[in-house]
């Protein structure tokens, strides 16, 4: 990078532009290392740091570029897009104060993991709409996250019982963890079985194999962490990321199991 900058200062006759160009550079350097972080593609985002504007330009056309990233608005910080809509839903509640923009905003936020704003506005979703089966199920998850498991049931067996497929059998695995949590050990696992039925999540298969070990029930539980390994290896790429810490457990949970 020293031997570039010489040949670029040296070249400059006027003492001025060689300045700018290095500052678009690094801007450009800059802004293909927060779109690898936010890809996820932390090799590539190592090398851009490092390296100089070559890398970034390679990553650009290989990476970005193929990825469609060239129908992007550009640059902008992480984050920047949730500030956005979270003023826009802002003015929209002060404005219309309507149940659906309460969830957007608590949906933001509990993405974000801001779990107490997040709750107070779901909350505030219910109060205007308490029969929404979204505002319902998510209002459920968030007190759960928070450790208020005896609050969350009803919203979340009242939602369940109406649409067991609810966010994709999301809604329903959480009221499993809020039975366990709870200690309703026996319910918990009938509704593990009722997500199986429908579903083969890792996340599912693995807990309900924790609870199946509560009752020493080791063949089962054994049965289906083999599952979970034997499944990951041609799991979707997303997936793999996603699951990556179910499969972690499976396999020290099957590592444990009596022989």
């Amino acid at each position: 990078m020293t031997s570039f900058l010489y040949q670029l200062f040296s070249w400059d006759p006027t003492g001025w532009i060689a300045p700018i160009i290095a500052f678009l550079i690094f801007l450009f350097q800059i802004w293909m290392f927060v779109d690898a972080i936010r890809r996820g593609e932390y090799i590539w985002a190592v090398f851009i740091f490092i390296g100089y504007g070559l890398t970034a330009i390679l990553y650009f056309f290989l990476v970005y570029r193929a990825s469609g990233g060239g129908a992007l608005t550009g640059f902008e910080l992480p984050g920047a897009a949730d500030r956005r809509r979270i003023k826009s839903l802002l003015a929209d509640i002060h404005h219309l104060d309507k149940p659906h923009h309460h969830l957007q905003l608590a949906d933001i936020y509990f993405s974000q993991g801001k779990l107490d704003k997040a709750e107070e506005s779901y909350r505030a979703a219910y109060e205007r709409d308490p029969n929404d089966e979204d505002i319902r199920a998510h209002l459920g998850n968030c007190l759960a996250r928070r450790d208020k498991p005896q609050e969350a049931l009803p919203l979340l067996e009242g939602v369940c019982a109406a649409n067991p497929k609810h966010d994709y059998g999301y809604t329903l695995m959480t009221l499993a963890e809020t039975q366990a949590a709870t200690g309703q050990v026996d319910r918990a696992l009938a509704t593990w079985r009722q997500v199986l039925a429908l579903y083969s999540y890792s996340r599912a298969r693995v807990q309900f194999a924790e609870l199946l070990i509560q009752k020493k029930e080791y063949a089962e539980a054994r049965k289906n962490l083999e599952e979970v390994i034997a499944d990951a290896p041609y799991a979707a790429k997303f997936s793999r990321k996603r699951d990556a810490v179910w499969l972690s457990r499976a396999k020290s949970l099957l590592y444990s199991l009596p022989k």
